[in-house]
């Protein structure tokens, strides 16, 4: 019997749990450089002609030196409160979608259903929650605050704060500004993660045929290789993204006008190197932030599902 005959289908309260603990880990191990990655994106560094754009470790350092080490954990707090309803959707949904693109006679999933899925997957995931965790999120990160200053008051004191400024002086609709940008970004995401990862874990079983699971060292391995791929393929999107999420709307301008003028200055100011400004820590942040998400989501759903048959052979012997 093969082994994904052998598989039992997952609850969502198991994408639930597995996913949030796979995603708060994730949080808490690469926050840093996803601070980082948005500041090098909102610099206007290197635009003096003869000038250099400030690198990854320089604008790490800057960070630390000007507003303490603390300032790379800025937005943290949005994340956390966004990272368990994400990874329970994107899970839950991916698999969903999965099994409705499934051969109805043998239940598999071609490979290009399996990226239809990834796509479903991330744009389900930026309407629903990434979108209003990233415009909350990005704007504590633009803040270059010291936080061993007490006298150097943010505008955004915390997440919460953000959110109810934000509602309160842009309207409701702001926390979902560039939902489109990030629908696409989201979706080529998962669609590229979801596509190498299934594919990646199928190859090395097709090697360990012996093994009924995959020790979380490889789930790892596979999850760094898979996350590396999303940020390759949509990183002028990620940039613009960020600016168009970080200033207020001007009144009379369209969407579609704030991102064509974002990427049209972007172009003439700064040149094509612009639009993959931050990629070095958006790599850094989204392929190892994989890896811990698989390994971790992995290894909680097994450990659930141990339960799970441990209660339903108990229930059968009494």
């Amino acid at each position: 019997m093969s082994r994904s005959a052998e598989k039992k289908p997952v609850g969502f309260a198991t994408h639930i749990i597995a996913g949030g603990l796979a995603g708060a880990m994730e949080a808490l191990c690469c926050q840093p450089l996803d601070t980082i990655k948005v500041r090098m994106q909102l610099s206007r560094s290197g635009r003096a002609p003869g000038t250099k754009a400030r690198g990854f470790v320089a604008t790490g350092a800057y960070i630390v030196k000007r507003e303490t080490p603390l300032a790379l954990y800025k937005g943290l707090g949005a994340v956390l409160g966004g990272i368990v309803p994400k990874m329970a959707v994107r899970f839950a949904s991916f698999e969903s979608y999965k099994d409705w693109l499934a051969d109805p006679e043998t239940g598999k999933t071609s490979i290009g259903n399996v990226f239809l899925a990834g796509l479903g997957a991330g744009t389900t995931e930026a309407v629903l929650v990434v979108t209003p965790m990233e415009v909350v999120k990005i704007r504590l990160q633009a803040q270059s605050h010291s936080l061993a200053d007490p006298l150097d008051i943010p505008r955004y004191r915390n997440a919460a704060h953000a959110v109810y400024m934000i509602v309160r002086e842009e309207g409701a609709g702001a926390l979902y500004r560039g939902v489109t940008l990030t629908a696409i970004r989201q979706a080529t995401n998962q669609g590229a993660n979801f596509t190498a990862y299934q594919q990646l874990k199928k190859l090395a079983h097709s090697y360990q045929p012996e093994l009924p699971d995959l020790p979380s060292y490889q789930h790892m391995l596979i999850g760094l290789i898979s996350g590396a791929m999303g940020p390759f393929s949509n990183a002028p999107i990620d940039t613009i993204k960020t600016r168009l999420q970080k200033s207020p709307a001007e009144p009379g301008v369209s969407a579609v006008q704030r991102i064509t003028a974002i990427a049209r200055d972007m172009w003439r100011q700064e040149g094509m190197r612009s639009f993959y400004k931050g990629i070095t820590p958006r790599v850094l942040r989204v392929a190892p932030g994989q890896a811990v998400v698989f390994a971790v989501y992995e290894r909680v759903r097994k450990i659930i599902e141990a339960i799970k048959e441990t209660d339903v052979n108990e229930s059968y012997s009494e």
